[in-house]
């Protein structure tokens, strides 16, 4: 039984206690208030029990479906997700490709060691040295007059 049951009950109890007229109206309709209560109350329980039978189901058809994506789609090796390459997170392989077209190949004009550059990122405000001599790497052309 139920919480709900069991308070229905309860009042049903508190109502005989006070041993009301069921012969004068006021008696009849407790009574039939109290009958309401405890038919409401047995179709609650039915509800919820019904509702548990088709959440488990529910759960049951899930695991299936993720078992059968599984069979379809497999596991890729390059697969971090899981998704076969179906998701957004595959987006960036897309990008790291073009990511080619957008860096560019420079030599330090003092001792000749070769840095790629990101063309995106590239601040031109900057004072970039070189890794290996640390001298500047776009020495300042004197200005013309």
């Amino acid at each position: 039984m139920s919480n709900l049951t069991d308070r229905v009950s309860y009042i049903k109890g508190l109502a005989e206690g006070l041993k009301l007229d069921t012969e004068k109206n006021e008696g009849k309709l407790i009574e039939k208030m109290l009958e309401l209560l405890s038919d409401m109350a047995v179709e609650m329980d039915e509800l919820r029990h019904d509702h548990d039978d088709l959440d488990e189901y529910v759960e049951s058809i899930d695991s299936d479906l993720s078992e059968l994506e599984d069979m379809i789609y497999g596991d890729e090796e390059d697969d971090e997700c899981g998704c076969g390459g179906h998701c957004h997170c595959h987006d960036d392989e897309d990008e790291d490709e073009d990511d080619d077209d957008s860096l560019v190949e420079y030599t330090c004009p003092h001792c000749g060691e070769e840095m790629t550059f990101e063309v995106d990122n590239f601040d031109f405000d900057e004072d970039y040295l070189c890794p290996s001599c640390h001298k500047p790497l776009f020495p300042e052309a004197p200005e013309e007059e």
